[in-house]
């Protein structure tokens, strides 16, 4: 079999888009943790764990429902505030002191829900990658998100490896030129983020843009992704007519910009929400335009889920110590494994560290 999946965690993560999360309670898992999500009555999101402290019910499932600021759990009725403490008990006046269930640090940034899984104390809201073009009033967006039956880490391999739209995508975003093309990589260890760049200087011109820009013939594409492993993934897309190039200042009026945004959140060890938005500098009030992009963006997603799916069954099946080659165009893909596998290092290695602490203390205790 393969090697088991770990979770990063002291981390923040996409458990929703704002729009999801409504009056009624909407359950996610993430990172093995089952979470309910709702909005209360002063408009704040709250994430709780979807178990009542009771009798396990969750809390996301009908009939539980948002009364006020709390939710009112569906089997006996235990309510509780976005703090995650029990308020409210049936058949008594007095709430056991150890009625509550755990709440997690949840902020709302750039159109995204994102919720803290790990040490609470560790929730510094600044570190959370930002995608400003998705609330920005300059851009126009459209985003979804569908699940994969497939572990994260095969995501963002295909994430950061894009010469799979030849062969994947053709007729949507793919043409022959980017599997050609040569990519840059860039590691910056300190800031965690991995850059990679595709830079076509004369390419077809495929239907995800020739059909949203009107650009005939063919084009200048350039492909520039930048990875914040775990959560975050951007693609900063210029495309432009051939021979057309940023100016050495001043805006780059001659190019449409399109900023691809995925926000990847391991769900269980084999499953996987795949948030993406697709967020542009032109065409911003047409309708027409909005719709294609939405449509051939999810046509593409789902041609990767399929695969995804596919290749779960495959990687979970195989023993131990079978081969993967890996090439050049996998230099972004085996960097971003490489920083994972650190941080995963690193998070033991703290725990590891406050078990050792705490045990100490214990000992030294038992001395006195």
């Amino acid at each position: 079999m393969s090697s088991p999946v770990t979770f990063v965690r002291n981390q923040w993560y996409v458990a929703a888009y704002g729009r999801e999360v409504t009056s009624e309670v909407l359950g996610r898992t993430v990172c093995g943790e089952a979470i309910a999500l709702f909005r209360t009555g002063s408009g704040t999101v709250a994430a709780l764990a979807d178990r009542c402290v009771h009798r396990r019910f969750p809390l996301s499932a009908a009939p539980s429902q948002v009364v006020g600021d709390t939710v009112v759990c569906g089997y006996h009725g235990f309510t509780y505030d976005g703090t995650g403490t029990c308020v409210a008990v049936p058949g008594q006046s007095r709430v056991p002191r150890t009625a509550r269930v755990t709440a997690y640090p949840v902020v709302e940034q750039d159109s995204f829900v994102w919720v803290f899984i790990g040490d609470p104390a560790l929730a510094d809201a600044t570190r959370i990658p930002r995608a400003p073009w998705l609330a920005d009033e300059a851009w126009t967006t459209v985003s979804g998100m569908e699940p994969l039956a497939a572990r994260w880490g095969l995501l963002v391999d295909n994430l950061l490896d894009l010469s799979h739209e030849t062969y994947l995508h053709g007729g949507y975003i793919g043409t022959p030129e980017v599997a050609e093309t040569p990519i840059t990589t860039e590691v910056d260890e300190e800031a965690r983020i991995v850059r990679v760049s595709r830079h076509m200087a004369d390419a077809a011109c495929p239907p995800f843009y020739a059909n949203s820009t009107g650009i005939t013939g063919r084009i200048t594409r350039w492909q520039d992704i930048e990875y914040f492993p775990p959560c975050l993934y951007t693609l900063h897309s210029r495309v432009a007519p051939v021979g057309v190039l940023p100016p050495a200042e001043g805006p780059d009026d001659g190019a449409f910009h399109v900023e691809v945004v995925y926000a990847i959140t391991p769900s269980t060890a084999t499953s996987t929400y795949d948030f993406w938005a697709v967020a542009r500098d032109f065409a911003r009030d047409d309708e027409e335009v909005s719709r294609f992009l939405h449509d051939s963006n999810r046509t593409v997603v789902l041609q990767d889920v399929t695969a995804l799916d596919l290749l779960e069954t495959v990687v979970a099946a195989e023993p131990a110590g079978t081969q993967e080659l890996s090439i050049n165009i996998d230099t972004g893909a085996l960097a971003a494994r490489r920083m994972i596998a650190a941080m995963t290092a690193g998070m033991t290695a703290a725990t590891d560290a406050a078990v050792d602490a705490t045990a100490g203390a214990a000992a030294g205790a038992a001395v006195r």
